[in-house]
């Protein structure tokens, strides 16, 4: 990541320079905060689809997307080997100095050659993929690092609700839109600005389609209080 402002935010508060929070832009609405503290959640702390994710985990893990560690740390407290990855230089700096044990900077496509019980990817780790059109792809890796019985435990969000209704009892969904969980998002931090990059929200049922055509089991194991939700996936038998 060039400009890794999201990383130099986490090290800031991890350093004891936490003077504000990072202001996100999502292409649907006006601009957000993501509040620094947050990120650095303790168990007690995480929302109850966090918690049940994490003790869904099982055997090896692959902490995909890890962040400030929070995850990580939890696991790693309860004995289980973690292996934790970010695009972010800075996030994991920060997951270092917190105590995550083996973290490593690394794209996720670029991550091979290691299998795991258990892939996970939380605070709506199925954006990663971008776009629908690119769930193939998505999928054969999170495939190449999977054990024969692991499982893929990741979160998203069905966002609908966040377009206008239409006179039919729809959704208005503007034109040139392939699917309506495909944003654009860039986050502000201290005057500066980030890369926009796309980011996926996928609805339940667009995931099990694609986890399935993916031969992939997709199980609906958690539905929060926000359209958010955990699915469980396996490799199909």
């Amino acid at each position: 990541m060039d400009n890794d402002i999201y990383g130099q935010a986490l090290l800031d508060y991890q350093k004891g320079n936490y003077t504000e929070d990072i202001t996100t832009y999502l292409s649907l609405e006006e601009e957000d905060t993501l509040p620094l503290p947050y990120l650095f959640r303790n168990f007690k702390e995480m929302p109850a689809l966090e918690k049940k994710a994490l003790k869904l985990c099982k055997g090896t893990i692959l902490d995909i997307g890890c962040g400030a560690g929070s995850h990580s740390l939890e696991l790693q407290n309860k004995e289980l080997p973690v292996t934790s990855i970010d695009f972010s230089k800075g996030a994991i700096e920060a997951s270092e100095l917190r105590g995550v044990k083996n973290a490593i900077h690394t794209n996720l496509y670029d991550f091979k050659g290691q299998k795991f019980d258990t892939l996970l990817l939380l605070m709506n780790g199925i954006g990663i993929a971008e776009k629908v059109n690119k769930l193939d792809k998505f999928f054969s890796h999170l495939k190449s690092l999977l054990k024969p019985n692991g499982q893929i435990l990741l979160d998203s969000s069905d966002i609908i609700y966040m377009y206008e209704d239409d006179e039919d009892g729809g959704y208005w969904i503007p034109e040139g839109i392939d699917y309506y969980g495909e944003v654009s998002f860039h986050m502000e931090y201290k005057g500066k600005k980030s890369n926009t990059f796309p980011w996926l929200y996928l609805d339940f049922n667009t995931l099990q389609r694609a986890a399935n055509y993916n031969h992939l089991d997709c199980e609906l194991v958690f539905e929060g209080d926000h359209f958010d939700f955990l699915a469980r996936l396996t490799l199909s038998l």
